[in-house]
């Protein structure tokens, strides 16, 4: 209701077309959150495979539930240090003569993109391991028993056969990481902000709330949009209640 008040819906809702530094946070918090996305996947993965896989699936699952436990700003923080000049990645590269100099990793879209995997990471290793624990590994068996290679088999089949837990949680990812506020306000610069930054900024400094909740509308809507998209792609109450994949 606030987003209608004011000037009128037209002036708040037409800031993306009066000024580009909106449509710039609009796209920044897209391409953020795609990136976060597939870099989850492209960790994630493999590391749900070896969990599905592994006699020492308790002690893999500790691994990736503990960092849940701890607070989202304690971890950004810890984000921080590591990827700061001074900091843990730097001093290893530069002791290893890998760089001659610190690499920009702080203030930066990397550095956000690497905080927010660091920390939306689980969220996208749990629906892939819940679906591949349920594949019955005798179909990859009876694949190479029929003279499959085993790179082939795990290609046709089990691969096929993951992918309701790859759409879901990628879908959970991409939605959280739309609205994250705390990695891109103290890892990312102030040249690319994107729309949670924006919002904050409006209500904190600027005192313009009609504004503010134009774009947290229009966060909203984009949401909800991923979410009916994704929810044609795989039934998620399946992937989390035990349903058959």
């Amino acid at each position: 209701m606030r987003s209608f008040g004011g000037d009128g819906a037209v002036q708040n809702y037409g800031v993306f077309f009066d000024s580009p530094i909106y449509f710039r946070a609009l796209n920044s918090t897209l391409i953020t959150s795609a990136s976060v996305t597939l870099s989850c996947l492209l960790i994630g993965y493999p590391y749900a495979y070896l969990m599905s896989q592994s006699r020492r699936t308790e002690l893999l699952l500790a691994i990736v539930l503990l960092p849940i436990w701890t607070s989202f700003l304690v971890r950004t923080y810890a984000w921080q240090i590591w990827l700061q000049d001074t900091g843990v990645i730097n001093s290893t590269l530069l002791r290893m003569g890998v760089i001659d100099e610190p690499l920009s990793l702080i203030r930066t879209n990397l550095g956000v993109v690497i905080g927010m995997t660091g920390i939306l990471l689980p969220f996208a290793i749990l629906p892939m391991f819940t679906v591949m624990r349920r594949i019955d590994r005798e179909l990859v068996r009876a694949a190479e028993n029929l003279g499959a290679k085993p790179r082939i088999a795990f290609r046709r089949i089990f691969v096929p056969l993951s992918l309701p837990g790859v759409y879901s949680g990628c879908l959970l990812v991409f939605v959280l990481a739309l609205g994250f506020y705390i990695a891109p306000a103290i890892l990312g610069g102030t040249s690319s902000p994107t729309l949670s930054t924006l919002i904050i900024d409006k209500v904190q400094r600027e005192l313009d709330f009609h504004t503010a909740s134009a774009l947290g509308v229009t966060l909203l809507l984009i949401a909800l949009v991923a979410v009916a998209i994704g929810s044609r792609v795989v039934r998620i109450r399946d992937v989390f209640g035990g349903g058959a994949p």
